[in-house]
């Protein structure tokens, strides 16, 4: 299940064309006072093992712990990729992958930047134009998380909010340093911001104080019920 664990003759005799593999890309980047830097390749990593473990023949990828990070890439820790190294780095990755047998790839983002998500989505555009059959699934986690219905996020809850929290209270209760104060930043409309930081000063969006991680687990649950469902259906088609 962890494709790093193999060795060469076992990637031979396991992988196929069923086979799926999962990259869970991250970033290192601020999250408030309260979480680690590493809060965006900590959630997809779990979810991306606990999928596997559901799915079987399915294998995870050494994971990426770095990524575009635009409105936090000013405060201290922050380390942002450039879009092209991103996209070129995912697009190297994917055919690799297509290379080694592999026909259904998942490319699971815990960052949620909407440049990051761009270049990932462009790289998978262009392996597609190289592979037309192969089929890749191109998704953060909180893309499922918001369009939970069984639960209920605040609608201005974001970065390091109480979703963020609660998910890493319940994934690494020993990096979580108490809860932060609540931010709602409000940003100039339209705006293409140099210091995007000074609008969030601890670098939260959203009540940390409401995180738990009853609602954590609860999160992280749903969130791989959901994607082992969305990675079956789309190993299904022919």
């Amino acid at each position: 299940m962890i494709f790093e664990e193999l060795t060469s003759k076992e990637v031979k005799a396991k992988v196929n064309a069923k086979s799926v593999a999962i990259l869970p890309i991250g970033a290192t980047e601020e999250h408030g006072p309260h979480l680690p830097l590493s809060t965006d390749s900590l959630q997809p990593e779990y979810v991306a093992i606990e999928t596997a473990r559901k799915l079987g023949n399915t294998f995870v990828l050494p994971m990426l712990k770095y990524g575009q990070c635009s409105s936090t890439r000013n405060f201290p820790g922050t380390l942002s990729l450039r879009f092209e190294t991103l996209q070129m780095f995912a697009e190297d990755i994917i055919c690799e992958l297509h290379r080694t047998g592999f026909r259904n790839i998942v490319v699971l983002s815990g960052h949620a930047g909407r440049l990051h998500m761009a270049a990932l989505r462009l790289a998978a555009e262009h392996v597609l134009e190289k592979h037309p059959k192969l089929k890749i699934m191109v998704l953060s986690d909180y893309d499922i998380a918001y369009a939970m219905k069984e639960i209920e996020i605040p609608p201005d809850d974001g970065h390091a909010g109480m979703i963020e929290t609660s998910r890493v209270m319940a994934i690494r209760p020993d990096l979580v340093k108490g809860k932060a104060k609540p931010c709602h930043p409000k940003f100039p409309k339209y705006r293409v911001m140099p210091d995007a930081e000074k609008f969030f000063t601890d670098g939260v969006m959203g009540d940390p104080q409401l995180a738990n991680k009853g609602f954590g687990d609860k999160a992280n649950r749903i969130i791989i019920d959901e994607l082992v469902t969305l990675v079956r259906k789309m190993a299904a088609e022919p």
